[in-house]
This record gives structure tokens, C-alpha cells and sequence, in this order.
């Protein structure tokens, strides 16, 4: 928007880390990593998903489901409570799986009110990646995650998740249950079942820009090179797969921050009234 400034409209606030009496944290929490930027530091969490008990290491969030909510409480606490500044409350951006999205949010934000956080937003994952990757979301894309337990395939359109397919099977598996081979076929199944079911063009007109590929199976050789051999293009790789996630989820929740309409809940908490 153009024009000028209402007297009484709060101004948005400035990019981190140049705003300093706010917090904000983008948070990817998979099956086998746990991701988190936190604003004006970077990423400066990338370590397992784990938790420990008395009976020892324990994980919390196992095939893209929380299993274990106050298990992921304790990791966030142990993870990035010291990290934050006093007497602030961060904004959070959280990703979540395309399907099964709605229990894992709600999970998820209990985990996450350990940081005692004033909103979470959340955002899917193949969002994330898109913009993590400049994609154009004006126009169809096709996302394909290959995590570490789990494989989703998601078809945006105007940047909202128009279908979506997933896959228990990712690079962990890999030796044992799977194999690239494996995991390129089910890859190519999900897509084709879309195609099948799809009675609009916007399918076709996702794969006709070529998918984009992210995940830590994005990493593999051995896996694009099966997808590639079944699809009529090769995959688009996103720059750092394996981190897309939460820096998509970084852009925006900067972009979240900056915009006015959060502008008059970004004051300390020291200083709210």
C-alpha cells in the first residue's frame, strides 16, 4: 500500500537484528532434527529430535506425528530458553506437515508455550520450502519433501495447499525398509494419483515448471537420480534442502514482524500495558 501514514496507525517495526526489544523464533521440528532461527543470530539450532528421561533418550516426534508433547516441552526448554532475551516474549513461526497438519499444530503449540511465546503462527512445510526457495507462488507448484522418516508431496496454487500426498518412508529408512528406488516410486505414485484425480489443469501445470525438491533426501544422488528417470523433467533442487523449511519459515516471520497489524504486540513485556 501507498500513501501516507495515519497519525494514530503504529509504524511497522524494522528488520532484525536492527529491532532489538523483540524476539522471534522460526521452528522446524521433524522426526529427526529439530531446526530453529531465532531473529538477528541465524540458524543456530540444528541438533536430533531427543528428549531424555530417566529411562534415557527418548523421541518425540516420530514419522511427522508428536508422540510425545511434554517430551518436545523439555527439548525446546533445554534448546532455546537460555538463548532468548529477558522479559520478552517471542513471536513464533512453526512449520507442520501438509497432512495430519491439525493434530500436530495442536501438539505443537502446547510443546511450544514452555518459551511462553505472545502468538504462533503456523505455516505448511511446503509453504516454507517454496518461499525458503523465491519460488512464484502466483502460479502452480508442486513441492516434494523427502525427510528423514517421511516423504510429502504437495501441490500449491496461490501458495495454499490445493492437494497433498505423503508416504511414511524417507532417507533413515534407507538400508533397511527402502531403497532410493523404493522411496522414487512412491514419490512418482503420489503424483500420478494426483494427476488421476485432479479435474482442473493445475497438476499439469505445476509439473510442466518442474517440481521442486527439498528434504534431506534432495541430498541423496541415488534418490534423484531414480526421480528424475521417472519424471518427464528433473526435480528442481532448493539451495540447503535440508534446512528450506526453517528458513522459509524465517522470511516469514520477519515479514510477519514487520507488518503493522503486529506492530502494537511487539513491545517487551516489561513494557506491555
Amino acid at each position: 500500500m501507498t500513501g501516507a501514514s495515519h497519525p494514530h496507525t503504529a509504524a511497522p517495526h524494522r528488520p532484525w537484528p536492527v529491532c532489538r526489544g523483540c524476539c522471534g523464533i522460526a521452528l522446524d521440528m521433524g522426526s529427526a532434527r529439530t531446526r530453529a532461527w531465532l531473529a538477528g543470530r541465524g540458524v543456530v539450532v540444528d541438533v536430533p529430535t531427543v528428549t531424555f528421561a530417566g529411562t534415557g533418550a527418548l523421541y518425540p516426534v516420530q514419522r511427522g506425528t508428536i508422540v510425545d508433547t511434554p517430551g518436545c516441552a523439555r527439548m525446546l526448554q533445554r534448546l532455546l530458553a537460555d538463548r532468548l532475551p529477558r522479559a520478552t516474549r517471542p513471536m513464533v513461526v512453526l512449520t507442520a506437515p501438509v497432512l495430519d497438519g491439525v493434530a500436530y499444530r495442536t501438539e505443537a503449540r502446547t510443546a511450544v508455550d514452555v518459551l511462553r511465546p505472545r502468538c504462533v503462527l503456523t505455516v505448511p512445510s511446503a509453504r516454507a520450502i517454496a518461499v525458503a526457495a523465491g519460488a512464484d507462488l502466483s502460479r502452480p507448484l508442486m513441492v516434494v519433501d523427502i525427510g528423514a522418516h517421511l516423504t510429502e508431496v504437495v501441490l500449491l496454487d496461490d501458495g495454499a495447499v490445493a492437494d497433498a500426498r505423503r508416504t511414511a518412508l524417507g532417507t533413515e529408512d534407507l538400508g533397511a525398509s527402502a531403497t532410493p528406488e523404493r522411496i522414487a516410486e512412491a514419490v512418482a505414485s503420489m503424483l500420478t494419483s494426483m494427476l488421476h484425480q485432479d479435474r482442473t489443469s493445475l497438476t499439469v501445470d505445476a509439473l510442466h515448471r518442474r517440481i521442486l525438491l527439498a528434504g534431506g533426501g534432495a541430498l541423496r544422488p541415488e534418490i534423484t537420480h531414480h526421480l528424475t528417470g521417472r519424471l518427464h523433467e528433473p526435480p528442481r533442487v532448493v539451495p540447503a534442502p535440508h534446512t528450506a523449511a526453517v528458513r522459509g519459515a524465517a522470511e516469514l516471520l520477519q515479514t510477519a514482524h514487520t507488518h503493522p497489524s503486529t506492530a502494537r504486540h511487539c513491545l517487551p513485556t516489561a513494557d506491555r500495558r
